[in-house]
């Protein structure tokens, strides 16, 4: 078998293409989470911080020769990003659990059957 052929196989398998089409959407969800936090959440929850500092810009605010500004805007965009994924995955972990409780259970084998007949005629002593 050629490498070719492997790597064919490899890559039509569900798992692969699923993942990039998950990191393609990530990237793009990741541009969407950066000019919310960048533009929107940070300005607004930094805003006391730079005017106090007396900085018009996020990125000019430090304390000393650290500049802790664009530290905070991406320990934000981390929480904001987690929190999403967190509830994302969430939601196919219940939509999966639906489906399964769906799915038609199989009819008990013979043994099963007496079994639980026996466990039945168990409880009832």
């Amino acid at each position: 078998m050629s490498w070719i052929k492997q790597f064919r196989d490899f890559a039509i398998k569900g798992n692969v293409i699923e993942l990039s089409v998950a990191v393609v959407i990530g990237a793009a969800f990741s541009s969407i989470v950066s000019s919310l936090v960048e533009d929107i959440i940070t300005p607004l929850i930094l805003t006391p911080a730079t005017n106090a500092a007396g900085v018009a810009d996020i990125d000019k605010l430090a304390w000393g020769a650290v500049k802790y500004g664009k530290s905070i805007a991406a320990v934000i965009k981390f929480v904001l990003i987690a929190l999403v994924l967190f509830l994302v995955i969430k939601a196919v972990n219940k939509f999966k659990d639906a489906e399964n409780e769906k799915a038609e259970k199989p009819p008990l084998t013979t043994t099963e059957q007496m079994l639980a007949e026996i466990r039945d005629n168990l409880k009832g002593r």
